[in-house]
């Protein structure tokens, strides 16, 4: 069940729209200011959070930023009156995935957030844990026992096939189409030189390897 946190001080529509979530299915926990909001986000780990900016103490930009530094996954909506164009562009420069004008109607938003979660579905990981290796494709490195090491373009798009075929062959031709356009022997060699080179950056206690099949291709595998 997707968890939602409602981060809002007006009490009586927010529990209108809590219980209008509700009968969506939704699992809302509800927080009257931001102090509370962050509380409640640490111990719960919402899966969205729909977030007021007008509050008392800390206000929604400040509990988006303080959430963006420790959570870049988690999803957040401004729900608010303040239209201005400055405060738009400052809810999206604080990475908010959304930004709702008051008053709207309820069915806007339930719209809004299935459209989200059914895009995220089809979204490619840009995380990959393979054996104690965190392979970050989106930062370009991987990390092991705290150690990490950045990749090159040409070795992010490798291994980036290579993972999302954990296990299985991932033809030679296709790799070299994908990332250089051509099979040529050019490219060719090119290739086992990148492969050289993260054999030798995928060390993880020597339980990954990367399997050459001769004229077929390559396997990530995890021992």
């Amino acid at each position: 069940m997707i968890k939602i946190l409602l981060v809002d001080d007006d009490l009586k529509s927010s529990m209108l729209l809590k219980r209008f979530l509700e009968v969506e299915g939704y699992n809302v926990t509800y927080a009257s200011n931001g102090n509370m909001g962050w509380e409640l986000f640490n111990s719960d780990h919402p899966d969205l959070v729909l977030l007021d900016i007008n509050m008392p103490g800390m206000n929604g930009f400040e509990l988006a930023k303080m959430i963006r530094k420790t959570d870049d996954e988690v999803l957040l909506f401004f729900l608010t009156d303040r239209t201005e164009r400055d405060d738009r562009l400052k809810g999206f420069s604080l990475k908010g995935n959304d930004y709702i004008p008051k008053p709207f109607y309820p069915e806007e938003l339930i719209a809004r957030i299935k459209e989200r979660f059914e895009n995220r579905k089809h979204e490619v990981p840009q995380n990959f844990i393979i054996g104690n290796t965190l392979f970050n494709r989106n930062l370009s490195n991987v990390t092991y026992n705290n150690h990490t090491v950045s990749l090159s373009l040409r070795q992010t798009e490798i291994l980036s096939l290579l993972a999302e075929h954990l296990g299985s062959t991932v033809d030679r031709k296709e790799i070299l189409k994908k990332i250089w356009g051509d099979d040529s022997i050019e490219n060719s060699l090119a290739l086992n030189v990148q492969i050289t080179y993260l054999r030798h950056i995928l060390k993880d206690d020597n339980s990954i390897s990367i399997v050459s099949l001769k004229k077929k291709g390559y396997i990530l595998m995890v021992n």
